[in-house]
């Protein structure tokens, strides 16, 4: 074996031990509330809990309305930039990273002076607005990922072509984005919608501050008075989050494999 390919083994093991040590370690540990052996009464007693189940559906449920909210405002925006204002491209990709730059304490702070219940707009005020504001913020967090999904998606088929033949049998921009163009990208979209439910899986700092009992949430609540359960939850949120990984891969098989680029 050649020194270079040796190295590239050994530098792979390395990452890939810093990686998947203190994951086994953290598994190995969750099966070890009993003394007489391994056992799964972390796992039981997580998923027997009615908050987990509770938080578990509520982030299930905020995470869809987010990917519906997300794909209505980036998919048209997307394909109005790619067809009509190309030039607009550098701007609309700067907006789409603040989400990157801006903390998201910075964020949710931001929405609590805007949104609070001596606003306008007070959307603070009932549960309803705080769960509609919640959404939005993480549609805001996962614009940067959705955006690029979807744009990727668009390189892929010809986006002039398409609406020019629409347009020659009479459809309208609605019907294009719909029946047109979303059937193509169909599986960008998905691989932008798994990444933003594992974002929203995830999150903590906004939905603390808004007074959300999310997941993360959840499990910070746990970790604080419990032992074995917060090990078990780390598994669970990994295995959920490999899962939407794995299922863009999955995806990535079926996309078109001819590319269009302007």
């Amino acid at each position: 074996m050649k020194s270079g390919k040796l190295w590239s083994w050994i530098i792979f093991g390395l990452g890939a031990a810093y990686f998947l040590v203190p994951l086994l370690a953290t598994f190995e540990f969750s099966l070890r509330i009993r003394r007489e052996g391994y056992t799964l009464d972390a796992y039981t007693s997580v998923f027997s809990d009615g908050r987990f189940q509770a938080s578990f559906s509520y982030s299930l449920i905020v995470g869809v309305c987010a990917i519906v909210v997300g794909l209505l405002i980036v998919v048209p925006a997307a394909y109005y930039v790619r067809l009509r204002a190309p030039h607009l491209r550098p701007i609309i990709e700067f907006v789409t990273l603040l989400p990157l730059i801006i903390p998201a304490i910075i964020l949710v702070f931001g929405y609590i002076g805007m949104y609070n219940t001596s606003s306008p707009l007070p959307l603070l005020g009932t549960n309803l607005g705080t769960d509609i504001l919640l959404t939005l913020a993480y549609v805001a967090l996962a614009l940067p990922y959705m955006y690029r999904a979807v744009d990727t998606g668009l390189r892929t088929i010809d986006v002039q072509t398409l609406t020019e033949a629409a347009n020659i049998l009479g459809a309208n921009q609605a019907t294009i984005i719909a029946k047109v163009i979303f059937p193509n990208i169909i599986v960008a979209v998905l691989s932008g919608a798994f990444l933003t439910l594992a974002i929203v899986i995830g999150e903590f700092t906004i939905a603390s501050l808004l007074n959300r009992q999310v997941f993360g949430v959840y499990m910070q609540n746990v970790g604080a008075n419990r032992a074995f359960e917060p090990a078990a939850l780390a598994v669970i949120s990994f295995v959920i989050t490999w899962g939407a990984m794995g299922m863009i891969q999955l995806l990535a098989r079926f996309a078109p494999k001819t590319a269009r680029r302007d």
